[in-house]
């Protein structure tokens, strides 16, 4: 799996997941103040997970039918760390019996929630 954590995912979660083995871009050191539409677009270009405590991305990719990710992590909690993100991620990861490829899936504190993301964007008439 490869992630995309959006420019909201604190730089010391993201270091914590690389040290994890994970692979991480992240919009922070590569692209800081790029638009969710282009965050949106990158992800699904490159196959990648978004990771985000932006809930902008359920709208743009429900609503508007942009390009679809490979998926999106949205973390519905104030990190009382910096690190906290990561760790709770990682603990997601390693329960196993979680998919996280074509889901839009929100992550708590205890709890998870995935829908099934759209395969394909609805086709734009001019």
């Amino acid at each position: 799996m490869q992630f995309l954590a959006n420019e909201d995912v604190p730089v010391a979660s993201i270091r914590h997941l690389r040290a994890a083995g994970y692979d991480v871009a992240s919009i922070i050191e590569d692209s800081p103040g790029m638009k969710d539409e282009s965050v949106l677009a990158r992800a699904h270009a490159e196959q990648r997970i978004i990771l985000t405590f932006d809930r902008d991305y359920g709208e743009l990719i429900y609503r508007r039918r942009l390009p679809t990710p490979a998926g999106v992590a949205y973390f519905r909690f104030a990190p009382s760390t910096p690190e906290e993100p990561a760790e709770r991620f990682i603990e997601l990861l390693r329960v196993g019996d979680i998919t996280l490829e074509g889901q839009f899936t929100v992550i708590g504190r205890g709890w998870v929630r995935q829908r099934p993301l759209p395969h394909e964007p609805l086709e734009r008439s001019n």
